[in-house]
């Protein structure tokens, strides 16, 4: 998919997906200060990470000078959570006219089937809000909804007879899960002034490195080898992703999905779990390194930080015995941190790997956002499941419906 997007853009720029997008991408920067995204699962996380790893920390609470004129991005539709959503309506103004463009909101909404509840409430509530902010103009409105949607089904007739005049699709054969790469992702990530096209050509180096490395130097295979061996030989049922970097979390949360709904199926399946470090080893360690023997930790290493190194720094008040430490940075600390963990991780025979990320850009992100989809695909055909597909989740939706009194 990312070559097949990339070599589109490249032959026909303006009119293949990827140039549509950026048209879109750029109407909606220059028309609105915010965005919300509507979705649940895979149709929001891959776009949450994307934010969340490669903007400025605080984007949201930048002015829009600092921001390059970029909308904030807000994330809703993945919940059914009343206070919530009445405080992200009431911060976009409360239904009142938007005047000026500091006030102007849109709504990027992505369903493939359009049928799940929690996306599909949110789009109603939300998109009678937009309706009051334009003063009823219907014209207008549909300028600030751009859908992604499947070629059919209650969202792409509803978008339709709003008269939206973007509609992105889902590819078929593409889950939800497997979406970050299409324009379920890409479409957020260019809204956002990300480069796209360097997210792409990451991951299609990955590709091109899963086709062509050996075993032993193939980071796909080697990353599933290792973990199916500590199931099979050690019971490490659980797989610990530890993130030394904040900007991360949202990654790792983007892989439990990944990871739990494709292999958790007939019995089978390792279990997923994120934790952010140094900041989770004072509530996690202690279990991590003394409670089951159930685990295999992988350390997600960012290599090269994107801001200088923030110093201990010298103090006339040393009652907190740091100057020893003023020569030393926050990178450093972190390093020690990780090296310490290791240490003591495998003084009590807990298995540990390492992942590094160069540095935290759209490019390693592609690398790695393929590696960790080819990987799961992997480890479901080795494991003897459909990676494809959520049964489970079907279930829970099936009962919820019932329980409301829909068909």
């Amino acid at each position: 998919l990312p070559e097949k997007i990339l070599a589109e853009y490249q032959a026909d720029q303006p009119n293949s997906e990827l140039g549509q997008i950026l048209t879109t991408a750029r109407r909606l920067q220059n028309a609105v200060d915010r965005v919300v995204v509507l979705g649940i699962g895979g149709s929001y996380m891959g776009a949450r990470a994307l934010m969340e790893a490669c903007c400025d920390p605080y984007f949201n609470e930048l002015s829009r000078g600092e921001r390059g004129s970029r909308p904030r991005m807000y994330f809703e539709g993945n919940n059914v959570d009343n206070d919530a959503s009445q405080g992200l309506l009431k911060l976009l103004g409360g239904g009142r006219l938007a005047e000026k463009v500091e006030d102007r909101w849109a709504i990027v909404v992505i369903s493939k089937s359009g049928t799940t509840l929690e996306t599909a409430v949110a789009f109603r509530q939300y998109l009678a809000a937009l309706k009051q902010s334009v003063g009823g103009d219907v014209g207008k409105l549909a300028q600030l909804v751009a859908p992604v949607t499947g070629t059919s089904g209650k969202l792409f007739n509803l978008v339709k007879a709003l008269g939206c005049p973007d509609i992105f699709r889902v590819p078929d054969g593409v889950g939800g899960r497997f979406s970050v790469l299409s324009a379920v992702g890409l479409l957020p990530a260019a809204i956002l002034g990300l480069n796209v096209v360097a997210l792409l050509e990451g991951a299609a180096a990955m590709n091109e490195h899963f086709r062509t490395a050996p075993p032993g130097e193939n980071a796909v295979l080697d990353y599933v080898g290792v973990g199916h061996l500590l199931e099979d030989k050690r019971d490490a049922t659980i797989r610990v992703l530890n993130v030394w970097s904040k900007a991360l979390e949202s990654v790792g949360l983007w892989y439990d999905q990944l990871l739990a709904e494709s292999v958790g199926k007939d019995g089978l399946g390792a279990t997923p779990l994120t934790t952010v470090n140094t900041r989770d080893l004072h509530s996690r360690a202690q279990q991590h390194q003394q409670g089951r023997p159930d685990k295999l930790f992988t350390n997600l290493i960012v290599d090269s930080w994107r801001c200088d190194p923030l110093a201990v720094g010298h103090s006339d008040l040393d009652q907190d015995s740091l100057n020893d430490l003023a020569g030393k940075t926050l990178p450093d600390i972190m390093s020690a941190a990780i090296q310490g963990t290791n240490e003591a991780y495998h003084s009590d025979g807990r298995p540990t790997a390492d992942l590094h990320l160069p540095q935290v850009n759209e490019f390693y992100l592609g690398q790695l956002f393929q590696m960790l989809m080819l990987a799961t695909v992997v480890e479901g055909r080795l494991i003897g499941v459909n990676p494809y597909g959520q049964p489970g989740v079907e279930f829970y939706k099936t009962n919820m419906n019932r329980i409301l009194g829909r068909r």
